[in-house]
């Protein structure tokens, strides 16, 4: 736990989303099958308030995000929040839109790798969670539709239009973005949109393993690596270079690069200690 910490204690229970945790590896798990895990007010707020909460933790190395069922997520519910949104003032039209914007934000800046185990549908909000992932391991029933404008709305809703492009190109995301016609799992791996493609009722067993593998590596260099992701892609590459220098420096002197010394001088695997 960060030793910076204010009054409020960890969250014991979290109402609308599923929590575990395994030797650093966090999975959380969409949890409304029958209404194929539409996302509510509650679960984006939960969403948006335990990324933070798990990065201040400081024990957490990677996160699987999945969702239970049939489907990853079918995008906010309709009768919960497009219906209770029309009858909102601009103010808190505003503030809503915000918190699922701080979700994103939240799953870009936590400084583990985050991977989404998608099967069937990740539609709307659901692939726009998705896409704000580090990796999107998926197996073949999945799909993914960025709906917003079926019902009215941008298509650049929760970042994706910052998002998207850089992931897919420009082109490929005007379409997705412009249309909101559903992309299946092997057109998605042909742009680039999922990072793994497995075989069917895989993707939850191989995102597992991804965050394993990732837990058990060096967590800093990981997490520093994140960050420059991020930071870097509005960057111009001299400032790009400077900072680059700069996080090497500062690894250079932490316990994680003297231990891949000693390991590899002794002949023995790294101890990573994320430090």
């Amino acid at each position: 736990m960060s030793p910076f910490t204010g009054s409020a204690s960890r969250t014991e229970e979290w109402r609308h989303l599923r929590l575990t945790l395994d030797a650093g590896v966090a999975t959380v798990t969409l949890a409304r099958p029958a209404r194929l895990n539409a996302l509510t007010f509650g679960a984006y707020a939960d969403l948006r308030d335990l990324l933070p909460e798990l990065a201040r933790d400081g024990s957490v190395r990677a996160l699987v995000l999945g969702g239970e069922g049939r489907g990853f997520c079918s995008g906010g519910d309709v009768d919960e929040i497009i219906g209770a949104t029309l009858a909102m003032d601009a103010g808190r039209l505003l503030d809503f839109n915000r918190m699922t914007g701080q979700v994103v934000r939240a799953l870009r800046e936590c400084p583990f790798p985050v991977i989404a185990a998608v099967h069937g549908i990740a539609a709307g909000a659901g692939a726009v969670l998705a896409l704000a992932a580090d990796f999107r391991v998926a197996d073949p029933t999945a799909r993914f539709a960025f709906l917003f404008t079926k019902v009215g709305l941008s298509g650049g809703d929760m970042g994706a239009a910052y998002l998207l492009p850089r992931v897919v190109g420009l082109g490929h995301a005007t379409r997705l973005l412009m249309l909101g016609e559903p992309v299946p799992a092997e057109e998605a791996e042909r742009i680039g949109l999922i990072s793994r493609l497995t075989a069917e009722g895989e993707a939850a067993g191989a995102a597992s393993s991804l965050a394993r593998r990732l837990a058990d590596g060096p967590a800093l260099a990981h997490a520093r690596t994140k960050a420059l992701l991020t930071a870097e892609l509005d960057m111009p590459l001299a400032a790009a270079v400077e900072l680059d220098a700069a996080t090497q420096a500062l690894l250079m002197h932490s316990a994680d690069y003297a231990e891949f010394h000693a390991a590899f001088t002794e002949k023995r695997p790294p101890a990573w200690r994320g430090r």
